[in-house]
């Protein structure tokens, strides 16, 4: 069984929240994160994406957009804006869009529950974006986005949950994107009775923030290196490591929120190709119809699983693949990410990797579909699929089955907000870790 663990949440008082609250590192470009940010200097985009402190030329992963993101967060808490919860506490985090609500749990998961695979992942992850978020971790000394995980729902989790919520929010704000933001906090008894109901729980689910996961997993490791216990550090002798072991310190836990897994929302992951591989447009769909049924005159919303929509030259047309394909009982060949790229994206369009391609870009299903045809009326070429967007259910099977989804398959909206809820950690020596990072990654 998973564990989850009250902390000490350093977060903004709640005049601040809505100022301080940002978007989450990822999802916006350094761009878009200035324009964001321009004006504020209580917003966590100065913590998360701190290039923005320096010029638009300066290496990205250089040592100093490290020290600026952790000095904008010594700003925060030094300028009275963030402080710590002086007691241990869980979290309740909702969140309203478009008429739906879905209200989580943010709490402390254990890094060895991650390592042993017991929360499960769907997805693989890159080394330079593992090794990026775990120096900007271990420069903050703290966990500054969360890790989104999904659960099978429980009714002593769920009434919890409710009781909780009924009392005064600590924060209560609509963003500019619309989405509603409130947060409780337990403490006490409350708090030990949710974490305790949460240890019923059988496996935990990834569902977004595979890097920052591994992230922090990684950077404990450097930690323990670091510090000297673990492997590699000074004092790794078999009895010091042992005894390191049974040290809980906050490096050993990292920040998560946890929702049920019927309250997730999950839109599709659409795909723009740049170009027809040399075809015209009616060949490239007398191809794509030896290998889907086509449908003319279909909208640009995909009506089901195993049905997508095609922009191409104008128009769209509806797809539909084979049953054979829709109805494979292998968790991720039936999935319509996987139906795509084998039916027409590698065959038809010579994309066979499209992890590392050029020729192929991925645009969340936030975005809509009319952004879909903006990309490929204003190239002049190319095409453009809808996808349906794959269930949590599919995404539960695939993790326990121990695979992994096609890339860019899920984008979950609405997203949770950085800065509300951070996760601090003992300070390790920072050049000894970035030290060990760096030679991992040569490893």
């Amino acid at each position: 069984m998973v564990a989850l663990s009250p902390f000490h949440a350093l977060r903004p008082r709640p005049d601040a929240a809505a100022r301080v609250a940002s978007v989450p590192y990822d999802v916006v470009d350094a761009a878009e994160a200035r324009a964001l940010a321009a004006g504020n200097p209580d917003s966590f985009l100065h913590v998360v994406r701190p290039e923005i402190a320096l010029p638009p030329e300066a290496d990205p992963h250089g040592d100093e957009v490290y020290r600026a993101g952790a000095a904008a967060l010594a700003s925060l808490v030094e300028r009275g804006v963030s402080a710590r919860d002086p007691e241990p506490s869980l979290y309740l985090y909702r969140l309203e869009w478009r008429g739906r609500a879905q209200t989580g749990v943010v709490g402390c998961c254990a890094v060895d529950d991650y390592d042993a695979g017991l929360i499960r992942r769907h997805e693989h992850t890159r080394p330079d974006k593992e090794r990026d978020r775990a120096r900007h971790a271990l420069a903050l000394a703290a966990h500054a986005g969360p890790v989104l995980i999904a659960y099978r729902g429980r009714e002593e989790i769920d009434r919890r949950v409710a009781e909780g919520a009924g009392a005064e929010p600590l924060y209560d704000f609509t963003a500019v994107d619309g989405v509603r933001h409130t947060v409780w906090r337990l403490a006490g008894a409350a708090a030990g009775g949710l974490a305790a109901a949460f240890a019923a729980v059988p496996a935990l689910y990834i569902a977004d923030g595979h890097h920052r996961a591994a992230a922090y997993s990684r950077a404990r490791a450097a930690w323990r290196a670091a510090a000297g216990s673990g492997p590699g550090g000074a004092g790794s002798r078999a009895a010091d490591h042992q005894a390191d072991r049974e040290i809980d310190r906050e490096v050993d836990h990292f920040l998560a929120a946890l929702f049920p897994a019927d309250r997730l929302t999950i839109l599709p992951y659409n795909r723009v190709v740049r170009d027809l591989a040399g075809m015209a447009p009616e060949q490239f769909l007398a191809r794509v119809g030896e290998a889907m049924e086509v449908t003319p005159g279909a909208g640009p919303e995909p009506p089901g699983h195993g049905r997508f929509a095609l922009y191409l030259a104008g128009r769209w047309l509806g797809l539909t693949a084979p049953p054979e394909r829709i109805e494979d009982p292998d968790p991720v060949a039936s999935l319509d990410a996987a139906v795509l790229q084998e039916l027409v994206l590698g065959p038809i369009l010579g994309i066979d990797d499209p992890r590392t391609s050029e020729r192929i870009e991925f645009v969340g299903g936030a975005r809509g579909t009319a952004e879909l045809a903006r990309r490929v009326d204003e190239r002049g070429g190319g095409a453009a699929f809808a996808l349906h967007p794959v269930t949590v259910e599919q995404l539960m099977a695939v993790a326990d089955a121990g695979r992994v989804l096609p890339p860019k398959s899920t984008w979950f909206e609405p997203k949770l907000r950085s800065g509300l809820l951070v996760h601090e950690f003992e300070p390790a020596p920072a050049a000894a870790a970035a030290a060990e990072l760096a030679a991992g990654a040569a490893r």
